[in-house]
């Protein structure tokens, strides 16, 4: 049985996530529901759960010490080049969830993560997105730069294809 490690976040007088990375740990973001996020039904609209997720990259990669700087560049930057996305349960008004992200794959020009919206134990989308590093003006895929391929593949839950 593999032993599965979540990080919590929390928010200090700065306003931005303080998270520790570990080696193969699921990285997990605090949301809520506004009414801005829900449909005429009172739920949270669809692509909302994509936002919660891109959000959850995000800050994933900062915990790593990637900021936008870092991986949106002249150089290079991540674009999402697909996503399996299955819906379990709808989010409601003033719900409290959590948005996770696990990476799962590091290979030389891309990366997949698991990522899920969670209401406390309850999964209510889950999804595997894969993102690819590709040049900003030709955006054809290029390679991740050596010391960032080094610092995603520690954070890897999978050592198996990298």
């Amino acid at each position: 049985m593999a032993l599965r490690v979540r990080r919590r976040v929390t928010y200090p007088s700065t306003g931005s996530p303080e998270v520790e990375a570990g080696e193969g740990a699921e990285f997990s973001l605090p949301l809520r529901v506004y009414i801005e996020d829900t449909d005429a039904g009172g739920i949270v609209f669809y692509v909302n759960f994509l936002k919660y997720m891109e959000r959850a990259r995000t800050d994933f990669m900062r915990s790593l010490g990637l900021d936008r700087r870092a991986i949106f560049n002249a150089e290079m930057m991540f674009v999402v080049s697909d996503v399996a996305l299955k819906y379990h349960l709808p989010a409601r008004l003033d719900d409290q969830l959590a948005a996770t992200a696990r990476l799962t794959k590091v290979r030389g020009v891309s990366l997949a993560l698991h990522q899920s919206v969670r209401r406390g134990e309850e999964v209510l989308v889950d999804a595997t997105v894969t993102i690819a590093c590709v040049n900003p003006q030709t955006l054809r895929p290029r390679r991740i730069p050596a010391p960032m391929l080094a610092k995603l593949r520690g954070a890897c839950v999978s050592r198996e294809t990298q």
